[in-house]
């Protein structure tokens, strides 16, 4: 008895999605569009915090020291710069190297540093941190710390960068969302709107319900069925074209970006921001027809 109640409520869901199958079809199609944007911005975060990632592990650090220090200081700070999980080597930069650098490296400036009556760069000690760093907070910790040692008087790191990476995902998770939620409003009612219109087509078959007994329940169930087809479709059309996209954009249009292009790639969703979308489009179209059944569901 159960199996067959519950087979017939499939089935009548499944009716009115392929009878009123246009309205559906549109339903679906706003759902997937909706959440796409929402998946794009994600990409895009997603490919903004890798970027900073990558800067943070490929950048290295620079510890600059006390001209006057002995080998036994020297080697002390380097075994505390070793002692930390993020430290891949450690490289010792004399302040003879460092001139030699300069002079390679800025040779229109060569005149300046012949009318110095002394070499004006300090040693230091060039850090590279390990490819798997845990975050950015971790490795200005880590600064700090060895900052904090006697006879170190200055720290460079390309900081700056890598923190304007991460707020510029975060600003891009932000607009995503924004936008993603204003046209996922739009489905809302969209879903409503359709669910609506398919109980009007089917008045005289509820009241032929009513009349044998069907409960309250058993009536609204399809059609909160038929919300739930139409939420989770979207959000698989959504991730199937976001897929698409992911890789013919680097081929059609991430070419024409130039030195840009690495800032617009679409890296693939986590598997946690796949399963959020799809359960984001069953919510929708769930509480959408729950909104319509509720509201114009006279029974």
């Amino acid at each position: 008895m159960i199996f067959r109640q519950l087979w017939y409520l499939v089935k009548a869901a499944g009716n009115n999605l392929w009878t009123f199958r246009g309205r559906n079809l549109v339903s679906v199609l706003i759902i997937g569009f909706s959440f796409l944007v929402i998946g794009i911005f994600l990409a895009l975060s997603n490919n903004l915090t890798y970027l900073g990632q990558q800067l943070s592990n490929n950048l290295a650090i620079s510890f600059f020291l006390d001209k006057n220090l002995k080998a036994p200081e020297l080697e002390y700070i380097k075994s505390q710069i070793l002692a930390s999980e993020l430290v891949d080597r450690v490289t010792f930069v004399s302040s003879e190297d460092a001139l030699s650098r300069f002079r390679a490296n800025f040779p229109e400036l060569r005149e300046i540093l012949d009318n110095l009556k002394s070499n004006p760069f300090p040693p230091s000690y060039e850090v590279k941190l390990k490819d798997k760093i845990l975050s950015l907070s971790a490795i200005v910790y880590f600064m700090e710390k060895i900052k904090g040692l006697k006879g170190v008087i200055d720290v460079q790191f390309n900081q700056d960068w890598v923190e304007k990476m991460d707020s510029l995902s975060r600003i891009v998770q932000a607009v995503g969302f924004f936008l993603g939620g204003i046209l996922i409003l739009a489905s809302f009612f969209i879903i409503s709107n359709v669910v609506r219109l398919n109980v009007f087509a089917r008045k005289n078959e509820i009241e032929i319900l009513r009349l044998v007994g069907a409960t309250n329940t058993f009536i609204r169930i399809p059609f909160l069925l038929e919300g739930f087809v139409l939420g989770l479709l979207g959000s698989l059309v959504s991730l199937f074209i976001l897929f698409i996209l992911i890789k013919v954009f680097p081929i059609y249009i991430g070419s024409s970006l130039g030195a840009a292009r690495e800032l617009f790639t679409l890296r693939p969703l986590t598997t946690e921001q796949g399963l959020w979308l799809v359960a984001g489009g069953v919510i929708t179209g769930t509480l959408g027809s729950v909104t319509s059944v509720s509201r114009f569901l006279k029974i």
